[in-house]
């Protein structure tokens, strides 16, 4: 099992998504100690794909793993701000390097 897995949402990060997203943040449980999402790539994120890295974030907690948010989209951050979430996770809230 490598130590740490890397993933990518790319796209809308919304309600009609988080299906699939959480399948692969699930995946992505199983295939390392730590995990890092990037994502520079959403274009769009509601309140639902919110709820879904508050969720991930306690799902590697019970697992004892680490989840890494990083390179933040425009949109991210926009939702993140939004709904006054930054405080939930203690990743460095930071946008995408273009």
């Amino acid at each position: 099992m490598s130590s740490v897995c890397k993933i990518a949402i790319e796209g809308d990060f919304t309600i009609f998504a988080a299906q699939a997203i959480k399948a692969q943040l699930l995946e992505a449980f199983n295939k390392g100690q730590e995990v890092e999402v990037d994502l520079s790539a959403v274009s769009e994120m509601d309140s639902a794909g919110l709820q879904l890295m508050v969720a991930a974030k306690r799902e590697a907690a019970a697992q004892g793993k680490t989840l890494r948010f990083i390179d933040h989209s425009p949109a991210v951050l926009n939702t993140m701000d939004l709904c006054d979430a930054a405080g939930l996770f203690a990743d460095p809230i930071a946008p995408a390097q273009n």
